[in-house]
């Protein structure tokens, strides 16, 4: 069922998210993120993928070892390996020659590059960001005061549902739209948004808009 616009969604925070994110909070006002949740490890918290020549590339940000149940808005960036190099290096070499990288490059670039303490601030960034560039500016972002086991009837919980472990084929919410990428013949689905905004720009929203399974 569609969820009525003005709601509100809760959802958890992701670096550099992937495209089925943006169609899960496209129809809401309101999105509210959990920052007070215990931090789990391989997810999208600290990771996304992109398509490099002949396999998909994880980009990793490490966070410092112990964290047991650590929340979210805890969670420290480690800096003792040069991720922020790795990271641009990488985007850099796939997306350089991709028809909007120079309109988006610089902007990313700047936010990778401050050194933040926690992990929320650089995700959180780089989601502000991500939404100015979708056209979806307009949209409030609020954090949790504290963790919301039974949120509110008006709210949509979308918490934990994007996980890069679930296949999108049985996924009821979310059916990718092909788009031209910058590699290899196979359209592979769902990476980070970046590759839809490197490659497509403005017309972005259009296929985040054709990958919403609800509306189809």
């Amino acid at each position: 069922m569609e969820p009525n616009r003005g709601h509100e969604v809760l959802i958890d925070l992701h670096y550099f998210p992937c495209i089925e994110y943006f169609a899960r909070i496209l129809d809401f006002d309101k999105i509210l993120i959990e920052i007070n949740e215990h931090y789990v490890k391989q997810t999208y918290r600290n990771r996304c993928y992109i398509p490099i020549t002949n396999k998909i590339q994880s980009l990793t940000v490490p966070v410092l070892k112990g964290l047991g149940k650590t929340k979210v808005k805890d969670v420290k960036i480690a800096y003792h390996q040069n991720w922020q190099d790795h990271h641009w290096r990488t985007i850099a070499s796939a997306y350089g020659k991709a028809p909007f990288f120079d309109f988006f490059a610089s902007e990313f670039h700047d936010i990778l590059y401050r050194k933040y303490v926690f992990l929320v601030d650089l995700n959180l960034n780089l989601l502000t960001k991500c939404l100015d560039f979708l056209g979806m500016k307009n949209k409030q972002l609020l954090l949790t005061n504290e963790y919301l086991a039974s949120p509110e009837k008006q709210i949509v919980d979308h918490r934990n549902t994007i996980n890069p472990k679930k296949n999108t084929p049985d996924n009821r919410f979310f059916k990718p739209t092909s788009y031209n990428q910058v590699f290899g013949k196979d359209f592979v689905p769902n990476v980070s948004v970046i590759d839809l905004l490197f490659c497509e720009g403005s017309r972005a929203n259009y296929i985040i808009n054709r990958s919403i399974s609800y509306k189809s």
